[in-house]
């Protein structure tokens, strides 16, 4: 009896997450049997997990979240370029060799930004403001060099060294050909105030500082769009700040949904087809306006 095959999600804490939802519903869509659980795994314990799986038949994806990124980077055999240049990952995938299994990382965060910006109706090369300086904000920055954006203008209060496998948002500007422009915190509530897209890459309620000075400022945004990274609680402070001044908001679930789209085309392979159709289903799983 051949085995049944196995995906997962994987974070610490990891309760919160959406993702099997996505994929549960994308799977029943196509037909794809396939398990999909969210499985709690701490940042010491990920490379052991890496590790074990690799033994166990039936693995077939994973979905990293975090603080888990930069740390299974460093623990799969390869990486796709992207996954390489920004020095973390949020997905991996199994394939069978002579010399055993052969896990490689991608990261499909940048789709997932570029595609919920483009949906939200982000203008082609915008002036773009990053706020936090991690390993999302380093997708971020690559989503904007997607996007055609002259440079991006990134505001944190403190910015990560790059470093062997792990870049930092100048490192990935380098490489993707993008200037990037290091900014103290306190000037971030002014610089979204000016800016065609915003994208918040900090933890819940990080950004709460800086939404009340921008509400203080009184800026109108004219339709500027801000991404929010974070998902629960929505509206975040910012988004409602950013609503109330005239700006499109996008809630991180929008770059869920589109990252989990390229992890569903990874795992089913062959049996993926009808991409609207598998968007809506995923759409439909999550509360989200069908497309």
């Amino acid at each position: 009896m051949s085995t049944r095959l196995r995906a997962a999600v994987l974070g610490h804490p990891i309760g919160h997450s959406r993702s099997p939802q996505l994929h549960r519903a994308a799977y029943q869509y196509l037909g794809f049997d396939c398990a999909y659980d969210a499985i709690d795994v701490e940042e010491s314990a990920a490379a052991d997990f890496a590790a074990a799986v690799r033994r166990e038949p039936g693995w077939n994806g994973l979905s990293v979240t975090m603080p888990l990124k930069a740390v299974m980077a460093a623990a799969v055999d390869r990486l796709d370029p992207l996954a390489e240049t920004l020095g973390v990952l949020n997905t991996v995938t199994f394939e069978g060799a002579a010399q055993g299994t052969v896990l490689t990382g991608w990261n499909t965060d940048v789709a997932g930004l570029v595609n919920a910006l483009r949906h939200a109706g982000a203008r082609q090369a915008p002036r773009a403001v990053v706020l936090g300086a991690g390993g999302t904000a380093c997708a971020a920055v690559a989503a904007l060099a997607k996007l055609d954006s002259p440079a991006v203008d990134v505001y944190a209060r403190n910015f990560r060294a790059g470093g062997p496998g792990v870049a930092s948002v100048q490192d990935v500007g380098s490489r993707l050909g993008i200037a990037v422009n290091q900014h103290g915190w306190e000037e971030a509530a002014q610089a979204c105030a000016g800016a065609d897209v915003v994208i918040c890459t900090l933890p819940p309620r990080g950004a709460d500082a800086v939404a009340e000075e921008f509400q203080a400022l009184g800026a109108q945004c004219g339709g500027a769009v801000l991404l929010d990274a974070a998902y629960d609680p929505w509206p975040s402070r910012i988004a409602s700040a950013w609503e109330s001044a005239g700006g499109k908001i996008v809630p991180g679930l929008e770059m869920l949904l589109y990252q989990a789209l390229e992890q569903v085309r990874l795992f089913t392979g062959p049996a993926f087809r009808d991409e609207a159709a598998v968007i809506n289903v995923m759409c439909d799983a999550v509360g989200l306006p069908p497309r």
